[in-house]
């Protein structure tokens, strides 16, 4: 054997230590471990409805802390985690918990915005429920936001990272209806009040929810059961009405496959107007210049009562309109397509073609992710980008879909730039557009 020397043994034992501490801590663990460093500390804000699923969607990572300014509808998620920390302010949690990674958003849409701008400030990556906001400045705010501080995003339209909206692409684009000119589209909602005007009776708030913390930025009305929980949606201050509750959802696959990006112009036709709440039934028309070697596409929406004609040549046996809450029919030039709202259940028209389709589908071109949260969470851990981020994807579909809302309470057909989306209609109030915050509460 030869001699070694105290300083080439030292050296070496060296080396051989810096070579094991780069063995991967999971190794390191065992089989099924996973190291603190590979995990996310997530804070969940708004844990009761859509949010539960939200927190369900995350709770493979490290949930650190929850906030909801209603206690009973957050009881659930608060029993199923107790060693959360909880909250009623998210600017509390946000200031005392340093730790956190990442942030889901599932509150009414009037609060999205400052909540999400207050994570992404602090670097903070952001899961937000649809529609991204309440206003187009709203969006246009967050897709800046999340350009800048360069945090990952995504919003909750979690067909977008679904089987559906891939194979309708996929069955598109190989030519499975030829050229589309024309998608319609058709939701149960609103399931919620709407059409009705500003009540005047006096009500307590219930002693679990904090009143003035739910308005957030919206102008102070006194507490009605007609707003929270759950009925906000209808109350123009407050949601964004059917329009803005599906279509982020049934509009996406086209706004994708298509390359829709923003209408030229958008007429509504809807019962009764009221100043403060979405109508009880619209059909709103959006129309697409040729963009590229795309055509020109119509793109009809319908919702309450108002249902499009059964497609000729639908299965007896399925029932129309296709689902409750909604139903998406391409039309093409070689056939008619038919899926549900998130881009399920599709069928092509045409029984032999659709045999074939099944058969024999077109060989997949867009990767499937694994689901719209695990999705978020590869690319909060350095992967790619999620398909539904702010800047890319979320935030030009929420603000194509918001036009709409534009027409409706416009009463009037409204002309946009296709280049910009801005309008080039005239006399639209500007809180339409950008919203008056009161006092204490600013982007």
């Amino acid at each position: 054997m030869n001699d070694i020397t105290r300083r080439d043994f030292v050296a070496d034992v060296a080396k051989a230590s810096a070579a094991f501490t780069i063995v991967p801590r999971h190794v390191l663990g065992g089989p099924g471990y996973r190291a603190p460093s590979d995990t996310l500390n997530v804070a969940c804000i708004g844990v009761g409805g859509m949010g539960r699923s939200d927190v369900n969607g995350v709770s493979g990572e490290n949930i650190v802390a929850m906030c909801d300014v209603d206690d009973r509808m957050a009881e659930t998620s608060y029993a199923r985690f107790p060693a959360a920390k909880k909250y009623r302010d998210f600017r509390q949690m946000l200031e005392r918990e340093k730790g956190i990674d990442a942030v889901t958003v599932s509150t009414p849409d009037h609060t999205h915005t400052v909540i999400a701008m207050a994570a992404m400030r602090l670097g903070k990556h952001v899961y937000c429920q649809k529609p991204l906001a309440r206003t187009i400045h709203e969006v246009r705010t967050l897709m800046d936001a999340a350009r800048r501080y360069k945090v990952a995003t995504q919003m909750g339209n979690q067909g977008h990272a679904g089987e559906g909206t891939r194979r309708i692409r996929e069955w598109v684009e190989a030519g499975a209806i030829g050229t589309v000119r024309e998608v319609q589209y058709w939701t149960n909602r609103p399931i919620w009040p709407q059409a009705i005007e500003r009540p005047t009776e006096l009500h307590v708030p219930p002693p679990t929810l904090d009143w003035d913390l739910w308005l957030g930025p919206a102008a102070e009305r006194p507490y009605h059961p007609a707003y929270a929980p759950f009925r906000w949606r209808g109350w123009w201050d407050f949601g964004t009405g059917a329009l803005g509750d599906i279509a982020p959802h049934a509009m996406d696959a086209a706004y994708w496959t298509l390359n829709l990006g923003f209408p030229s112009r958008i007429e509504a036709e809807t019962t009764r107007a009221f100043p403060e709440t979405a109508p009880r039934v619209s059909r709103i028309v959006y129309d697409f210049p040729a963009r590229g070697s795309r055509p020109a596409v119509r793109v009809v929406w319908r919702d309450g009562e108002l249902s499009a004609a059964r497609p000729e040549g639908l299965p007896p046996e399925q029932p129309w309109p296709y689902s409750d809450v909604g139903s998406q029919v391409w039309i093409g030039s070689d056939g008619t397509l038919v899926a549900d709202a998130y881009g399920e259940r599709l069928i092509h028209l045409d029984p032999a073609r659709h045999q074939a389709l099944t058969a024999s589908p077109p060989a997949p071109k867009y990767p499937r992710v694994g689901g719209v949260y695990a999705e978020w969470i590869a690319a909060c851990k350095g992967g790619p980008a999620a398909g539904s981020n702010f800047p890319d994807h979320a935030g030009p579909l929420t603000q194509m879909v918001l036009l709409g809302n534009f027409a409706v309470r416009a009463g009037k057909p409204i002309d946009v730039d296709p280049a910009t989306g801005n309008l080039k209609t005239t006399g639209i109030p500007e809180h339409y557009w950008k919203p008056e915050y009161r006092k204490g509460w600013t982007l």
